[in-house]
């Protein structure tokens, strides 16, 4: 398949209760969609409401599509395995059935590479060449750019710090919403909402996150030294409340003069999700030239 700058591509962000897609042209959308999917059917049912989302959208004019979706991914065949929140989906040969039913290529990968790929190329780490996406949500997930180009290792696993034992859990219950279940016994979401008031308990959890979200920080840093790393996802836009205590937490960090030069910064993309879904062609586009 051949592309040039007028190639339009779909974009898809599977969720684990919904799915946007978009049609987009290398420069802005075309068009938006989003549709509740039923994350508990089976994996037939699931897939057809997937379909009648893209299907009025897609035309001749569509030359890829990429996937992003919340899954360990085999890249080369598009096979993704136990999707979370859809416990049907254990082995989904998502890109032989869409390139079947569309007839364009399909690049599948999962939503933390999207995200850190939709911020290289439309954010803000466009000026970058060494970046960090960390997604922090109900887990956390972790992209790799480096020098301009996606890094995922020989099976899809890099990035995946937060699988990484730590105190008596795991990286990921310390550095992101789960911590707040966990030790707090309230979701980050209301505690996001009563610090805003000032409530002395939530910014006092929030203090507490930093400190831990420092300690994730600097295992970032020490791995891969990026220019800048950006975080996404809900527990992301808690940022205010946590940061103060996470730079307290890195000045623990051996080589201070990289802190005085590395960037931690909040996405400010509308719709990033579907960014990084396109972005999952353009880079494999651009690695072709």
């Amino acid at each position: 398949m051949k592309y040039d700058k007028n190639s339009i591509f779909i974009g898809v962000d599977l969720g684990g209760s919904n799915i946007r897609v978009c049609k987009f042209n290398n420069l802005d959308f075309i068009s938006m969609s989003s549709s509740p999917i039923s994350s508990n059917a089976p994996e037939e049912v699931v897939l057809n409401e997937i379909y009648s989302i893209i299907d009025p959208m897609f035309d001749k004019s569509v030359k890829a599509i990429g996937l992003a979706v919340p899954s360990v991914v085999d890249i080369e065949k598009g096979i993704i395995y136990n999707t979370e929140n859809i416990p049907s989906w254990k082995e989904v040969h998502l890109k032989e059935l869409f390139e079947e039913r569309y007839g364009v290529e399909v690049f599948v990968n999962n939503d933390a590479n999207a995200f850190v790929l939709g911020e290289a190329y439309f954010g803000k780490g466009k000026n970058y060449n060494n970046i960090v996406g960390l997604t922090i949500g109900t887990g956390l997930g972790c992209g790799i750019v480096i020098d301009r180009k996606l890094y995922m290792g020989s099976n899809c696993g890099a990035g995946e710090i937060g699988m990484m034992k730590y105190k008596e859990h795991t990286l990921e219950y310390y550095s992101s919403g789960q911590f707040f279940e966990g030790e707090f016994g309230i979701d980050g979401a209301t505690l996001y909402e009563r610090a805003k008031k000032g409530d002395k308990k939530a910014l006092s959890a929030f203090e507490v996150f930093g400190k831990e979200f420092g300690g994730v920080i600097m295992m970032v840093l020490y791995t891969y030294d990026p220019d800048i790393i950006i975080l996404g996802g809900a527990v992301s836009k808690s940022f205010d409340f946590f940061k103060k205590s996470m730079w307290k937490k890195l000045e623990e960090f051996a080589y201070p003069h990289i802190l005085k030069k590395v960037k931690i910064e909040v996405s400010e993309k509308e719709n990033i999700a579907l960014l990084g879904a396109v972005s999952l062609c353009f880079e494999t586009i651009n690695l072709r030239r």
